[in-house]
């Protein structure tokens, strides 16, 4: 009888575990992180287009999918974007990137870090735009610039702000 129930219970956890229904020890991490994910694109959806009056959502420049949350230990996260511009010649990558970059910074309740990136082969430029958005230093100065400053926040700040 115990060998019988041996390869019942074999034969549950296999089933259980192609299902995707299994309690393995992966399973909490991945929903954590799907979990994290949402919450990233639930923050980046309503940004505003600088040039229509459109949402980066609307626009399919950002989606669910577009988004990757890595656990890096100590309730730090690594969130990188992937995001598609409209067009492969958009002038105002650079600046949708800065726009992510700024409502993340402001509105993620937890530890992270941050890396943007145009979507591979959406871009003429993508190399270029990717090194910009991802350094520091011209973000920090990027913001310094008024008029600059000013079409981030009109693009970052929420309808009901």
């Amino acid at each position: 009888m115990e060998p019988l129930l041996h390869l019942v219970s074999l034969t549950a956890s296999k089933l259980l575990h192609f299902s995707g229904l299994s309690a393995d020890r992966k399973a909490p991490k991945t929903t954590k992180m799907e979990e994290k994910a949402l919450e990233v694109y639930d923050v980046i959806r309503s940004i505003r287009d600088p040039e229509k009056p459109n949402t980066l959502e609307e626009l399919d420049v950002v989606t669910e999918s577009c988004v990757e949350v890595r656990d890096l230990g100590d309730e730090e996260f690594l969130i990188i974007i992937k995001f598609s511009p409209t067009v492969p010649h958009c002038s105002l990558a650079t600046l949708i990137g800065l726009c992510l970059q700024v409502k993340l910074e402001r509105c993620l309740p937890f530890k992270h870090k941050l890396e943007i990136y145009i979507s591979e082969g959406t871009h003429s430029t993508e190399e270029d735009i990717n090194k910009q958005i991802n350094d520091k230093e011209r973000v920090a100065a990027a913001m310094e610039n008024p008029n600059l400053r000013e079409i981030v926040e009109q693009c970052v700040t929420e309808p009901d702000d």
